[in-house]
């Protein structure tokens, strides 16, 4: 060790005068210099252990002392007892076993006791250091082979930068339970170079540094795919199995809660009934291109066949997302880990900057690859695209009774149609921008500060219309000619343009029940309030008419 033991001792009795007086402490040095590692700037890692069954804190208490870094932890033997237990009881399944409960167990087995030596012996007596040697290789192979297979998958699917990444991921788990089965157990891999040295074996260790040294250059696929194979090669002469190279052994399947829904030519995905992803034109046409349980290599033809020139990429963000998974066959879902870093599991990218967010034919994407997360729970984002829909046929509902008003000289009645129809067109672009719930009618016009700078431009058209009077036919026209334009500037804007006129004709009445149908699955699928009772009635008719004639 860099410290003597006079030192140690010297360190402990400053620190645990720190500390409140009367336990009696069983005391340990962990960490990399009890491992016979470490350097003048490590910490100083003492586990204070209590002969009793209490709940100690897991926080550790910071010191300094002598200029050195000084970390107490504590434990009480029952708590010990529990780790060992749990660690051995975990090991039947190497991938759900804690990294943070094997590294405790790692961390006391192979402590330096200096006070209670007795007690210390016996916590230690109850998992052998063979038993947990053969844990914590079992534990980095599992490891090591996700590594290498979600490699071997992004090179397939063009990602060769991430390949090499992984590779090199899988290189150093592989020979981290190599070692781990030579006693080599310390997790953390800094000190793998010194781990290496002490193994007696330089030709496993000069064979991994010539590996771990050749990584390949940036986007050299053929180099990455050689170094794969190198490496691959390496982890069996040294007993990983499980990664033969043969790609067409990874398939790729189902998520759990993930559904796809598509109005008109927008694919929309969502996760785990929370999120929604829109896709743009290209990466659409990949997502309906698979075939959950079909091999890689076989859903990246089937990809390449809908015209899409490089849609490897795209299936590799799927992945990434975690709106479909990559298995092994017969070795389950492929989850690549690192030691020490984030867990894993979907990445969540930041929200689409899309504005408006929403159109009656889809949410916006930023481009024809886009995968774009929309800023809008997804329940909330139903909500809106139902009430998107449903103001709109309130406009064109609005609209034909101010004609009909006007053609009989109801001027009343024209005026409070107009303005029925002005508080729809809002509505539409207050929901196409996701505001939902929306303010009432009476407080549209006042709330469009609410919106983008470029959505205010409807305020002060809006204000006139809503002051307008009709006494005449003639200024009656002039107010329907008003409205149409105005409506028509706020459906442009809210991705609305190209709206059926729903009551124009019975094909256009189908139009209409078509489109509001697709949004109605959404938003009955995500429990999302529905705009009007009656909407029930058309899901529960699958989008026709209840009593319309076969």
């Amino acid at each position: 060790m860099i410290l003597t033991e006079g030192q140690l001792q010297d360190l402990l009795d400053k620190s645990l005068a720190e500390l409140p007086p009367g336990a009696d402490w069983a005391v340990v040095l962990e960490g990399s210099i009890a491992e016979g590692f470490g350097n003048p700037s490590s910490d100083i890692d003492f586990l204070l252990v209590a002969r009793s069954e209490a709940d100690l804190p897991t926080m550790p208490s910071l010191l300094f002392v002598d200029g050195r870094r000084v970390e107490i932890r504590t434990r009480s033997v029952r708590q010990l007892a529990d780790q060992f237990r749990a660690l051995q009881e975990g090991a039947r399944r190497p991938g759900r076993l804690s990294e943070d409960l094997l590294n405790r167990c790692q961390r006391l087995l192979n402590s330096h006791p200096l006070r209670g030596h007795d007690l210390v012996d016996q916590v230690k007596a109850t998992l052998p250091a063979e038993r947990f040697a053969r844990i914590a290789a079992d534990w980095w192979a599992h490891r090591a082979r996700q590594s290498l297979r979600h490699a071997m998958a992004l090179l397939c699917l063009g990602e060769t930068d991430e390949a090499v990444d992984w590779t090199r991921a899988g290189l150093v788990q592989t020979i981290k339970s190599w070692a781990a089965g030579q006693g080599e157990t310390y997790l953390e891999p800094k000190w793998l170079s010194m781990q290496l040295d002490r193994t007696d074996r330089p030709d496993v260790r000069d064979r991994y540094w010539e590996l771990e040294t050749a990584a390949p250059a940036p986007g050299d696929a053929d180099a990455a795919r050689a170094h794969l194979t190198a490496c691959l090669a390496f982890a069996g002469e040294l007993g990983l199995t499980g990664v033969p190279c043969r790609p067409e052994r990874l398939t790729v399947e189902r998520v759990a809660g993930v559904t796809t829904w598509q109005t008109d030519e927008r694919v929309h995905v969502v996760r785990g009934r929370r999120e929604v992803f829109a896709l743009g034109e290209r990466a659409g046409a990949v997502w309906r291109s698979l075939v959950p349980g079909r091999p890689l290599p076989q859903v990246l033809a089937a990809a390449s066949d809908t015209g899409v020139t490089r849609p490897g990429p795209l299936l590799a963000a799927f992945v990434r997302y975690g709106l479909v998974r990559l298995a092994w066959k017969g070795g389950g879902t492929v989850t690549p880990t690192l030691p020490l870093a984030a867990p894993p599991g979907p990445v969540t990218p930041p929200p689409s900057t899309a504005q408006p967010l929403l159109s009656v034919r889809g949410a916006a994407v930023s481009g024809p690859d886009a995968i774009d997360l929309v800023p809008l729970p997804a329940e909330r984002f139903a909500a809106a695209t139902m009430a998107l829909v449903w103001s709109n046929v309130v406009v064109e509902n609005a609209i034909e009774d101010l004609t009909g008003a006007l053609q009989r000289g109801q001027w009343r009645v024209a005026e409070l149609t107009a303005r029925r129809a002005v508080h729809a067109a809002l509505r539409g672009l207050f929901s196409a921008y996701g505001v939902n719930p929306l303010p009432a009618d009476s407080d549209l016009v006042r709330r469009i500060d609410l919106l983008p700078p470029a959505a205010r431009q409807f305020r002060a058209r809006a204000e006139e219309l809503l002051r307008r009077t009709i006494d005449s036919a003639e200024a009656g026209g002039e107010v329907l000619a008003e409205l149409r334009d105005y409506v028509a500037l706020v459906r442009g804007t809210a991705g609305a343009d190209a709206f059926p006129l729903s009551f124009d004709s019975a094909d256009t009445w189908r139009a209409t029940l078509e489109l509001g149908y697709d949004w109605l699955r959404i938003g009955a699928y995500l429990d999302a309030e529905l705009p009007l009772e009656e909407a029930r009635d058309l899901l529960a008719s699958n989008g026709a008419q209840p009593h319309q004639a076969a």
